[in-house]
């Protein structure tokens, strides 16, 4: 975190050097300072965002697609702060294994699909708010090595997906706590965990499943986002001191445009607590 705060700091300031453009007839010359080139730096990430999504497009099948998201419940928050490496590898897990799981099995699809998975740590706010996209493709391989569509227009029912999802998840938590791989903040008791897996096994989980793609374009290009990039793009910013910070946000619930105010440490606390850890 502290990397990418003074990486972020320092872009394109003269703390990263910089060289000269000039014209070659003398008219124009201006100092063009180097950029930070950290994955979290919004002022970094238009270039890498296009690439990356050039080639994954590039892999992309000639098929429809569907988007799936499971999203953490914030019940694990604390948990995930304080393990983020190792709750970040048992969510994408549980995800592929729900999927695989499913779609393999002769009631649903009967066939291995194609993943494309990525992290997203934020809500349009900076929120804290875990979830893995994932990217999947309208059809699979057989046993038999033939390539199944699907065939009755939707990819799995919810309920079965949410269900399984939560299984697997805890599951995963539960192995991690037992082998020391994930450990309990220190607010967080062996009692109040006990009781936060009760409430966490009889809620219902948040897991969408959106309708089908003809193709996966779009989708890949609005995952570019959460692989390169941080959370909140220079475009949405409009006013900013010393004091506090106004961005422009659209509200999920009604689809309204609108703005937040943060005071500049909320701000800027908000915003690194969505830096990746490193290799991931």
């Amino acid at each position: 975190i502290l990397k990418a705060a003074r990486a972020i700091v320092q872009c394109r300031s003269p703390a990263l050097g910089g060289h000269v453009q000039h014209c070659p007839l003398g008219h124009v010359a201006h100092i063009q300072y180097h950029s930070c080139r950290h994955r979290s730096c919004t002022q970094c990430s238009r270039l890498p965002r296009a690439q990356w999504a050039e080639n994954q497009a590039a892999r992309l099948l000639a098929c429809d697609h569907y988007h799936v998201v499971f999203t953490l419940p914030h019940e694990l928050l604390r948990l995930w702060e304080y393990n983020r490496a190792p709750m970040a590898s048992a969510l994408f897990q549980a995800a592929r294994e729900t999927l695989m799981t499913l779609l393999q099995d002769e009631r649903f699809l009967g066939a291995t699909p194609g993943l494309l998975m990525t992290l997203d740590t934020w809500g349009r706010t900076l929120s804290h708010h875990p979830h893995a996209h994932c990217l999947v493709t309208g059809g699979g391989i057989t046993p038999g090595g033939d390539w199944r569509a699907v065939q009755n227009g939707y990819l799995l029912p919810v309920r079965a997906v949410a269900a399984l999802f939560r299984g697997k998840l805890l599951a995963f938590i539960q192995t991690g706590l037992r082998e020391g791989v994930i450990t309990l903040p220190t607010s967080l008791t062996v009692n109040d965990w006990a009781r936060t897996l009760q409430t966490l096994y009889r809620q219902k989980w948040n897991v969408c499943l959106k309708e089908r793609y003809p193709h996966g374009q779009g989708v890949v290009r609005y995952l570019a986002r959460y692989v390169k990039g941080g959370p909140i793009g220079d475009s949405r910013l409009r006013t900013a001191n010393a004091e506090r910070v106004v961005f422009a946000y659209r509200d999920h619930h009604d689809g309204r445009h609108k703005t937040l105010a943060l005071t500049t440490t909320e701000f800027i606390a908000r915003l690194l607590w969505h830096v990746p850890e490193p290799g991931q």
